[in-house]
């Protein structure tokens, strides 16, 4: 008999910041499935669970083993950070449930996923149309990446930066600023949030001419605003076209 298998965001990283879906199916499971860093990240509130873990690009062996853990009648929880669907495993859940031919229950448990988070921390910068685009060519071609990246600026939306910077990936935040500043002002103003709803949490407000590249890494979110977005009292705030 089938089990199910629910694919849980559990957002940043704090429990504070988990929906209370995503506890109960966590808590609800007879196995936690999930990314090494995010095991260890739930291991804290959920000390009592089973769990299993595989390393970084091991996606799809995460979803092999989910499937049949819950083809064996467990209820499972595949685990990932913010939203299981925006950039999360839902859809390869989904992708390999169907290359399996099985037929457990899948169900989605959203999250809060790292724009939010971000967001929350600068002030109110997402309070227009915006684009979430990864600057992670893993799976996405830089050519179409910096596409999206001209096409965001062009239409004047805001856009939230997942992936910025990493040990190989050294400049393609530099090369997307560069295009974004074809369409906006250098004073611009630019949030950048490390380590968003978890230890060691920072933030710094700057302007799109005015970023320190050094400073950003893969643990960062960047969210630029848009032509009407600006900076009061340490927060960055876009305006939603209210008449006040």
């Amino acid at each position: 008999m089938s089990g199910k298998l629910y694919v849980v965001g559990f957002g940043p990283g704090s429990k504070e910041d988990m929906t209370l879906r995503a506890v109960n199916a966590i808590e609800g499971a007879d196995l936690i499935i999930g990314y090494i860093t995010y095991t260890d990240l739930l291991r804290e509130y959920f000390p009592d669970k089973e769990y299993k873990a595989t390393g970084m690009m091991k996606e799809i062996e995460r979803c092999k083993i989910a499937i049949e853990e819950a083809e064996k009648g467990q209820t499972v929880a595949m685990v990932s950070s913010g939203d299981s669907g925006i950039y999360g495993m839902a859809g390869i859940i989904y992708q390999m449930a169907e290359e399996m031919r099985s037929d457990i229950e899948i169900e989605t448990i959203p999250g809060v996923t790292a724009a939010s988070s971000a967001a929350s921390i600068l002030g109110a910068p997402l309070m227009h149309d915006l684009a979430i685009i990864s600057l992670s060519d893993l799976m996405t071609p830089i050519d179409l990446i910096m596409k999206r990246i001209d096409r965001a600026s062009e239409g004047d939306m805001i856009i939230a930066l997942y992936n910025p910077k990493s040990k190989k990936r050294t400049d393609h935040l530099q090369k997307a600023a560069e295009i974004i500043c074809r369409y906006r002002s250098p004073n611009t103003p630019v949030g950048i949030v490390r380590n968003a709803g978890r230890k060691g949490e920072s933030k710094v407000i700057t302007e799109l001419g005015s970023m320190d590249y050094d400073e950003i890494d893969m643990f960062c979110i960047v969210i630029i605003g848009n032509s009407q977005t600006y900076i009061s009292n340490g927060r960055m705030i876009t305006p939603r076209g209210y008449r006040i």
